[in-house]
């Protein structure tokens, strides 16, 4: 059973969808691939209190490493890469074709990309410390301004939304 909350965040609301008691979904407003609000379940506010502590602790500037349990839906790339995701370190990015190495699929920098692009649970999964080759912004499903202000927040400069 599904069911979810909604937290206030520098970033703006995040909902928080839970699966069988087990945070499945963290989504931000306006958010590419954003499942319909339908499928988030009824709204429960008492589910979900760890994860909600711990993003408030990381907009705190107090938390660096989340330990929430997670279920990950999606392909056996996709759970892949989003694992993977998790092992690059708070205040460091990485490319897309570095992720795709790190996977064994070097040449996989476009897919990498597209399973980045469907990572259910934001922030959590840092899909945000992934970027072009250059350097550069690349896309972010919450948009390119709240990856600056994640980035930036992250490396102690100066975060505006």
């Amino acid at each position: 059973m599904r069911t979810h909350t909604v937290m206030d965040s520098p970033v703006g609301p995040l909902t928080l969808v839970a699966t069988d008691g087990v945070l499945s979904g963290v989504y931000m407003d306006e958010q590419r691939h954003r499942p319909m609000a339908e499928l988030f379940g009824p709204r429960d506010d008492s589910h979900s209190h760890d994860a909600i502590e711990q993003l408030a602790a990381y907009f705190a500037g107090d938390l660096k490493e989340f330990d929430v349990p997670l279920t990950l839906a999606g392909t056996d790339f996709q759970r892949r890469v989003w694992t993977e995701l998790r092992q690059i370190p708070y205040g460091e990015t990485i490319s897309y074709g570095e992720l795709a190495q790190r996977l064994g699929r070097p040449s996989a920098s476009r897919a990498v990309g597209t399973a980045n692009g469907r990572n259910p649970i934001s922030i959590i999964v840092p899909c945000h410390r992934v970027i072009g080759s250059t350097g550069s912004l690349t896309g972010y499903g919450g948009g390119l301004p709240r990856k600056r202000y994640l980035l930036s927040f992250e490396r102690g400069e100066p975060a505006l939304l």
